[in-house]
């Protein structure tokens, strides 16, 4: 199997607050990180050699990762400073990632494609990039990739756009070609703002795979919640805590997320709320649908401060 890159450098500002405390990549989702997750489904279907490229907060993702060594992979890092985007980040990449082609991974979304197949539909078409993408049908929610019957990709649609479109998955072939024009070093902030110019240049180049495969979301911390619980259930039970996580014999969680060294004290009850590394919660209290954290630093838009903790409403 040809090698990947991750895109993992992102700022998460959708996630704010959670971005303040991690990484996207680095948030344990159901028990396990979601970098730990992506990298896993890449190695059982049959990836050996990642790159994962970083810039911020990265010591939350290399102390998960390492050397890969963990999930019998070798792993290594593309640092970015500033932060390149989802085309300048692969650019900076090619010297690493060595081979002609190559999947990329979102680092901030699972799915379940068939990347056999999609290799597989890349190599047959001769095109540049192919794109793994289903049916747009949250098209107020996600812009969309707007493809021909025969699955050349025209354009990229708004969203909120009412023209027909697919949903890309985070997942994707390239070849080095893609990107070997760009400038090293130079932000490009997405796919859209380099694939119209290959699409132009060379008609066809960009194609979509279209499949049926699962998308799940963790791009806000509302999305976070729900897919965590998600995978919890078909798991078969509650959320895991985080590691070193005590919570008093009375209080109550309920479909809560608590992530490392987090305290829960006597007699508090939490209901549909992510609990950051660290974050102590007062006994005797109640919380429902909110974020906790620590309260250092900045505050994000509509998070307010309640003695030491940051909290926010899950929206």
């Amino acid at each position: 199997m040809i090698p990947a890159l991750v895109l993992t450098a992102g700022v998460a500002t959708r996630l704010r607050p959670l971005s303040f405390v991690r990484a996207k990549a680095a948030l344990p989702v159901a028990g396990q990180p979601l970098i730990t997750r992506i990298l896993r489904q890449l190695r059982a279907a049959g990836v050996t050699d990642a790159v994962l490229n970083l810039h911020h907060l990265p010591h939350t993702l290399t102390r998960i990762v390492g050397d890969g060594s963990d999930i019998d992979m070798r792993v290594r890092y593309s640092w970015e400073m500033p932060i390149l985007g989802s085309a300048g980040g692969p650019r900076q990449a090619l010297p690493l990632v060595g081979a002609p082609t190559f999947l990329i991974a979102n680092g901030d979304t699972l799915t379940d494609v068939d990347m056999a197949a999609l290799v597989a539909a890349h190599r047959g078409s001769g095109a540049l990039v192919t794109m793994a993408v289903v049916l747009n049908t949250e098209p107020q929610k996600y812009g969309g990739v707007v493809v021909t019957a025969d699955g050349a990709v025209t354009g990229f649609a708004k969203r909120g756009s009412l023209e027909p479109s697919y949903h890309f998955v985070g997942l994707q072939v390239a070849e080095r070609e893609a990107f070997a024009s760009l400038t090293v070093g130079t932000p490009y902030e997405s796919f859209g703002a380099v694939y119209p110019a290959l699409i132009s240049a060379r008609p066809g180049s960009v194609r979509a795979h279209v499949c049926t495969a699962e998308f799940l979301d963790i791009g806000t911390p509302a999305d976070y919640l729900h897919t965590s619980l998600l995978l919890a259930a078909r798991q078969g039970g509650a959320l895991p805590q985080g590691a070193r996580t005590r919570v008093d014999p009375t209080a109550r969680v309920e479909q809560s997320i608590l992530w490392d060294d987090v305290d829960v004290g006597a007699g508090s009850m939490l209901r549909e709320c992510i609990v950051a590394d660290g974050a102590r919660v007062p006994g005797d209290t109640s919380w429902i649908g909110v974020t906790l954290r620590q309260a250092t630093g900045e505050l994000a838009p509509g998070e307010r401060r309640i003695g030491e903790l940051a909290v926010a409403s899950i929206v």
